[in-house]
């Protein structure tokens, strides 16, 4: 009885199974219909049109920018707005509240990430993001979605940051080719400046700073004539923040103003050891010896040292011109000749002209797209738009008859919009949002065609670099990161190296500057100086091949 029970309640599901079954297939072939119509009332995907254009529904992206600092919402401003009303797009900005490292390995581990990721370019997460595949290929993105990407994109860009796996995940901002760089060179500035504060700089006869004699004389005769400013003691010369792993300003930026060579005879140059270099180091360490090195340049840091370069305090600078603007507004309302201006700083024994950073291909930052993303064809449709003429003229000049007008076949701020732009940076974002305040993807050259001269007190520091920048594409992320034999190494070698730079600046004799340098050698050799070297110039030569590949 039960087993004819079961055979009959078998029978029935069975048939029911089959009824189901066939209303399921009436119904997907319903469904496929009609995701075929839909499908055919859309657009298919083009090389010749923006794929942004076919769907301008309201979406909202999570954008994360992994700087503390960035704090700019978007739709509050001209730019912004215009933006989602063109393309119906909205962000929502994320920013790390602490340290960036922490935020970033803590995403990682989760194996989630927001829809957009933009991060320096030399930071190990971007090599975890792909290694653990959490972030998707632009260029398969791009040839299913939007191959208009391919068309506006730069392909040496593409190329250079292209994976062991044929794939490309980031797109770079503030990059340049080497090809863009000869295109460019007369026009690209640098950011690497050696400024003095007008005033002081005039008052006591603007002598050459170039070699070490007047270098030193110039800071005692600044510091004999000015020992105060507004009751604080004068700090003759100041630096980037002294961190665990050196200072850029006594590294990369002097060694540039010294023309030291990256690479001799094909292979990359240790720049540390170069004579040329060490004479200069040890002239500060004579310049603290005299009393010229005030205490607080060892212990600021970025906060302390804006509120003294706001006060004037400082007479001498080896810095970045860009991170003093608002600085510098503030000494220019009090009085124009308190500014700092760009002069020749110290150069090489044979006087060679400095040999700048400008940007590299490597750029600042990369944008990446996660595997997590909302909707992976309006994402790659958007990176795309922003990264052609139109979304860069977009975020540059904004919106045409709001903060833009055409002139004679050119776009020129309104003359009110300029205004603001050059008297208050921060009220100028708020408001209109343009001259990339939405820097994650800009374009540095793209936007020379349309950037407004630069205006004093910043016209002086940016025309001086002019002609005095090169290209260092090919050692773009040569040094080890990560946990690798390499990596760890250079860990190490740069955490002493943190330890013995400003050791060498304090030491009380050349004598004793040798002495730790020479230990400073040792350890390096110990820690596994020669993996490091290794690994830079078999990366080199790759780079040297991506370029060439990219021409």
């Amino acid at each position: 009885m039960r087993r004819k029970f079961l055979s009959k309640g078998f029978s029935v599901l069975l048939i029911l199974s089959l009824v189901l079954a066939l209303f399921s297939g009436c119904s997907s072939k319903t469904n496929e219909n009609a995701s075929d119509e839909k499908d055919t009332d859309k657009p298919k995907a083009s090389a010749d049109a923006p794929g942004w254009q076919s769907n301008k529904d309201p979406i909202t992206f999570d954008w994360y920018v992994n700087f503390s600092w960035f704090a700019h919402k978007w739709g509050d401003d001209v730019v912004s707005k215009y933006v989602t009303d063109k393309t119906g797009v909205s962000v929502n900005f994320i920013s790390p509240a602490g340290n960036e490292a922490e935020k970033m390995n803590t995403m990682i581990a989760s194996g989630k990430l927001p829809d957009f990721i933009t991060i320096g370019w030399w930071e190990d997460a971007v090599k975890k993001m792909i290694v653990g595949e959490l972030v998707l290929p632009l260029n398969e993105l791009a040839d299913q979605y939007d191959p208009y990407f391919f068309k506006v994109s730069d392909g040496a860009k593409v190329e250079w940051y292209k994976q062991e796996d044929g794939n490309t995940y980031g797109y770079p901002n503030a990059s340049s080719s080497p090809k863009d760089f000869d295109k460019y060179k007369d026009l690209k500035p640098s950011n690497q400046t050696f400024l003095v504060r007008k005033d002081m700089y005039e008052a006591i006869g603007s002598p050459d700073m170039s070699t070490p004699e007047g270098f030193l004389k110039a800071l005692e005769e600044a510091k004999k004539k000015f020992p105060e400013v507004n009751g604080a003691p004068l700090i003759p010369f100041g630096l980037n923040e002294f961190t665990d792993v050196g200072n850029t300003s006594l590294e990369g930026y002097l060694q540039n103003f010294l023309a030291i060579p990256m690479e001799k005879d094909g292979k990359v140059y240790d720049r540390s050891q170069d004579p040329e270099y060490l004479a200069w180091l040890k002239t500060f360490r004579e310049a603290n010896d005299k009393g010229l090195l005030a205490k607080d340049i060892f212990i600021d840091k970025r906060p302390q040292m804006e509120e003294k370069i706001a006060q004037g305090r400082y007479f001498a600078m080896l810095y970045q011109r860009s991170d003093l603007a608002a600085q510098q507004h503030a000494l220019y309302a009090k009085d124009p000749n308190s500014v700092y201006i760009a002069v020749d700083g110290p150069a090489n024994s044979k006087g060679d002209a400095p040999a700048l950073a400008g940007d590299s291909i490597s750029g600042w930052t990369v944008t990446l797209i996660s595997k997590d993303v909302k909707d992976k064809e309006r994402a790659i449709q958007f990176l795309t738009y922003l990264i052609s003429e139109e979304g860069q003229m977009d975020l540059y000049m904004g919106k045409e008859g709001e903060t833009y007008d055409m002139v004679n076949g050119k776009p020129e701020f309104k003359p009110e919009v300029l205004d603001l732009l050059n008297k208050d940076r921060a009220a100028f974002d708020q408001q209109y949002g343009a001259s990339f305040k939405y820097w994650m993807l800009m374009d540095t050259n793209m936007s020379l065609a349309w950037a407004p001269p630069a205006s004093e007190p910043f016209k002086q520091m940016e025309d001086w670099t002019k002609g005095k920048t090169v290209s260092y594409a090919e050692f773009d992320g040569i040094s080890p990161t990560g946990t690798s034999a390499e990596g760890v190494a250079a860990s190490k070698i740069a955490q002493e190296w943190g330890k013995t730079l400003p050791k060498l600046l304090l030491a009380k004799s050349d004598k004793e500057f040798d002495k730790l340098f020479s230990e400073f050698q040792k350890k390096r050799d110990s820690f596994g100086f020669e993996k490091v070297e290794k690994y830079q110039q078999d990366l080199y030569e790759k780079n040297k091949k991506k370029l060439e590949a990219a021409e």
